[in-house]
């Protein structure tokens, strides 16, 4: 299974609402719930509404589109990824799955991830 790096920072935020946010971005997730409306962007794309944010990340995605038929992708690289002590922010799309690291662990990750036989490209 391959993995693709992501060579941007990204920001996990809170915004007011999504009018200050670019759809068309290349990179930009948005959640809703009741309690809260959630952007993950580029860093420097972070909304002027945000009224929390984390800066620090970087992603890394499953390559090629995922059956939704397969079990326990996502569960394999987070429990690996745990064993080294790295937490995880996860994003599944319709195509595929984004794991999103702390800056500091990024490369660490990628590295436990290429041990256990996942191709880094």
């Amino acid at each position: 299974m391959e993995i693709k790096r992501l060579e941007y920072d990204f920001s996990v935020c809170k915004v007011v609402d999504y009018s200050q946010v670019n759809l068309d971005d290349e990179y930009c997730f948005i959640g809703k719930t009741d309690e809260e409306k959630s952007v993950v962007c580029i860093t420097e794309h972070v909304p002027d509404n945000a009224i929390e944010c984390e800066d620090g990340w970087k992603a890394f995605r499953i390559e090629g589109i995922l059956d939704f038929g397969l079990i326990g992708i996502l569960a394999k690289i987070s429990a690996l990824l745990a064993e080294r002590e790295i937490g995880i922010f996860a994003i599944s799309t319709y195509n595929t799955d984004y794991i999103l690291t702390k800056k500091e662990n990024y490369y660490i990750a990628l590295e436990a991830l290429s041990d256990a036989g996942y191709h880094v490209i």
